[in-house]
């Protein structure tokens, strides 16, 4: 039996590239039904298509499951554009039947108003941008390469799949300080708007928390995290991840896998990394 939600979000699928989980995310959507469904920027990488970045089938498969959600279960879709996917500026704001595609948007819940925006509003408020850049093009991009083959050969032991880059990015400094400052900012902003709480994506860091006093919710992404923000009818918020399980129904887990001791060595991650972005 499928799982029904209220609101189900998602952000940074980055299709066009390569380590866009769509495959994933397509198996992910179909053990589920939802009221409305909030794309919350960066679901394609228009920056990649336009270099080096290959549209595959599976990320058609992608859009053809949103729209058997549209057309089978009256689904609400909301596109949020994304720095990725900006090229939608073009169109904004555009609305077709149960399709809307928006700069921002205020989502209630429960009594409570939730500002929804991609995220890179942020960018143009610091300059405190410097792991970007050396987790950027580089770095970010290797990053990406060691969590594949990290989770291949977890595959292999019959191990589920873990976010190495995820961990790798929580021993690095300025990272931790840049996601910090990120996430006040993003809730001060959503205080600005005269909302109660903020949903958000962008920067790959899947969260749910209070921040003085103001609910702040990342979806996180769809490259590493593999996780999603959900409603229930209640209104209750939750933070779910894909189990990649062959059993169906075990693909939702409300807690990120931890790896063994064993299972690699974080020293010798980060010794490569530095390597890398040296």
């Amino acid at each position: 039996m499928k799982t029904h939600y209220k609101t189900l979000v998602i952000s940074d699928v980055h299709l066009g590239t390569s380590g866009s989980k769509a495959k994933e995310l397509v198996k992910f959507l179909k053990q589920c039904t939802c009221d409305k469904l909030i794309l919350n920027g960066d679901i394609i990488d228009g920056w990649q298509l336009k270099k080096y970045g290959v549209w595959k089938r599976k990320h058609t498969r992608f859009f053809n499951r949103i729209l058997k959600m549209i057309e089978q279960n009256n689904t609400e879709v909301i596109y949020l554009r994304g720095n990725h996917d900006d090229f939608l500026d073009q169109v904004l704001p555009f609305r077709m039947g149960s399709l809307s595609i928006v700069r921002d948007y205020v989502l209630e819940s429960n009594g409570k108003k939730f500002y929804v925006v991609h995220g890179d509003i942020f960018d143009s408020i610091t300059t405190n941008l410097k792991w970007v850049a050396k987790l950027g093009d580089i770095g970010y991009t290797f990053l990406l390469w060691l969590n594949s083959k990290y989770n291949y050969y977890r595959r292999k032991k019959g191990l589920p799949y873990y976010s190495l880059s995820q961990v790798i990015k929580s021993k690095v400094k300025s990272a931790v300080s840049y996601v910090d400052d990120f996430e006040t900012q993003l809730a001060e902003i959503a205080r600005i708007k005269d909302c109660e709480g903020i949903i958000c994506g962008h920067i790959h860091q899947p969260a749910l928390k209070e921040i003085n006093g103001i609910t702040y919710m990342n979806s996180g992404d769809w490259v590493e995290s593999m996780s999603a923000l959900t409603e229930d009818e209640n209104g209750e918020w939750d933070l779910v991840y894909y189990a990649d399980s062959k059993e169906e129904n075990s693909i939702f887990t409300h807690t990120e896998f931890e790896p063994k001791s064993h299972d690699f060595s974080m020293e010798n991650a980060l010794e490569m990394l530095r390597k890398r972005i040296a």
